[in-house]
């Protein structure tokens, strides 16, 4: 089969190359859920759906042994980014059955240490995660992280800005927002333009 990225045969992208690309974000709606009406809302939205971006953030740490819970849980369907606060803790058995349904797919990208992590808040089993860097890993790629992905298959540039903001504060900023919502968008993105692409059946 021949690979076709972005009209382009890249096994790999520069940094210089990503860096000449124009930078998108998720200019959508957004929603932070953190009410019993929103919870309804976000997950009879999502429970519609067949596929969505997966995405985590966790404070980040900054001395040895230290070590924190994810902190935000990131959800996108085509017609919002859905932001879960893990200190609400009246979402987690929401988001436990839909990490756990089969019929929803969960697509992101090092997946696996964030589902690793996310047992360290709530319980689940999940069923019917894609990992879109381990796709591409398998279809030849060198480069699996979510901004080479982006850069390679999208030709667009995610900017980096707030990654290591503290994501456990109370009330997030309008950056730290944005950043959170881009993430789980461009893993839909991603495992849309896949499927385009015929890669995702492949073994």
């Amino acid at each position: 089969m021949t690979m076709q990225h972005h009209g382009r045969g890249d096994r790999a992208i520069s940094k210089e190359r990503i860096a000449e690309l124009p930078v998108r974000r998720y200019e959508g709606e957004v929603s932070l859920v953190s009410s019993a009406e929103a919870l309804e809302v976000a997950v009879a939205d999502i429970a519609a759906e067949t596929a969505i971006g997966f995405d985590t953030e966790t404070r980040p740490a900054f001395r040895k042994g230290e070590v924190y819970a994810p902190a935000l849980v990131q959800i996108a369907t085509s017609r919002r980014v859905y932001l879960f606060q893990l200190r609400w803790t009246g979402a987690h058995a929401a988001l436990a059955s839909l990490l756990g349904a089969p019929q929803l797919t969960k697509a992101g990208v090092a997946v696996a240490h964030d589902l690793r992590t996310l047992k360290g808040v709530f319980a689940f089993e999940e069923r019917s995660v894609v990992d879109l860097g381990v796709v591409a890993r398998r279809s030849g790629m060198e480069q699996t992280g979510l901004r080479n992905l982006a850069g390679i298959f999208l030709g667009y540039r995610i900017a980096k800005g707030a990654k290591t903001t503290n994501w456990a504060v109370a009330q997030l900023t309008a950056t730290q927002i944005a950043y959170a919502a881009t993430d789980a968008w461009v893993c839909r993105e991603l495992y849309l333009r896949f499927h385009e692409l015929g890669l995702l059946g492949r073994t």
